[in-house]
């Protein structure tokens, strides 16, 4: 079906959460950090860093912390985070100014390469027998991982990524194919029932089952973001119907519509402790020789 192994590998990529009690060999684990450091980065600036977790004890924290325990199974973690901290050091002893913790355009790019180096790595991992999860509620434990791994000023935790060997066969799940995804030249507008379609069917038209709980918490999530009357017409609807939707269970009990806007603020607050702070406009000490336009 695919002309080569590479394109084999990253179409038939699938998350891996059973992980077997195989260690990985020290010369894959060197092939995976080549990889990561030699991904495409913005400008070579190489703003990544990855702290590489071995430490039993430490996975299954992160396991406990994360709410996934097979995190501490897997025999290795790897925390990809965007690094400016080193290019500061580079740039102070290279005598040269370095505003990169004050600018949004270097942070978008550093997580931009953040996220590429981890992708390389899990590919990687698949071609070599490997196979790899990205954990992205590492976010909810940002000033954790500071303390626990000695994060300095400039340094930000971007995602988790487990890796081991399999002890069984992940399923390919089924994705939107390129009609879905892929716009010609421009955006294309969206039938709405066509759309819906094609979700129900990659989501092999799903029925979750209705009980108490699910009720109450769907009905909570609609009350608190679009009022009581909404919420309780909907709810009336889907106790007609007698099943919740897959769309339903991602945004009204699992990704909560009404509690993933929450903690802004944190994350903001966080980035500004770690010296990312692009959210005002950075003064400098003397712009009167810079002619910069309008903004």
């Amino acid at each position: 079906m695919f002309p080569n192994e590479t394109l084999r590998l990253l179409n038939e990529r699938s998350s891996l959460r059973n992980f077997s009690d195989q260690e990985i060999e020290p010369e894959k684990i060197e092939l995976l950090m080549q990889t990561a450091c030699n991904a495409p980065s913005g400008g070579n600036n190489q703003p990544v860093s990855i702290i590489k977790i071995t430490n039993r004890e430490v996975r299954e924290k992160l396991g406990e912390l994360c709410w996934q325990p097979f995190i501490g199974k897997a025999p290795i973690n790897l925390l990809f985070c965007l690094d400016l901290h080193r290019n500061q050091m580079i740039a102070d002893y290279g005598e040269v100014p370095y505003t990169a913790g004050h600018a949004f355009r270097h942070f978008w790019i550093s997580f931009q390469d953040t996220l590429i180096a981890a992708q390389n790595v899990c590919t990687a991992a698949d071609a070599l027998g490997l196979g790899s999860c990205y954990i992205g509620t590492i976010m909810e434990h940002f000033e954790t991982c500071v303390q626990m791994f000695a994060l300095p000023k400039l340094v930000v935790p971007v995602v988790l990524v487990v890796i081991g060997y399999p002890a069984s066969t992940p399923g390919i799940r089924k994705k939107f194919t390129p009609e879905v995804m892929v716009h010609e030249e421009r955006y294309q507008s969206y039938d709405p029932e066509q759309l819906y379609a094609r979700y129900t069917e990659r989501e092999n038209d799903k029925h979750i089952e209705l009980n108490d709980n699910n009720l109450q918490v769907f009905h909570d999530v609609c009350q608190a973001v679009k009022g009581k009357e909404y919420a309780d017409e909907l709810i009336e609807r889907i106790k007609q119907r007698g099943w919740l939707s897959p769309i339903q269970r991602l945004f009204g009990l699992h990704y909560h519509a009404a509690t993933m806007p929450l903690g802004n603020s944190k994350f903001i607050a966080f980035l500004k402790k770690q010296g990312i702070d692009w959210f005002d406009e950075w003064k400098m000490l003397d712009d009167s020789v810079l002619d910069l336009g309008e903004e």
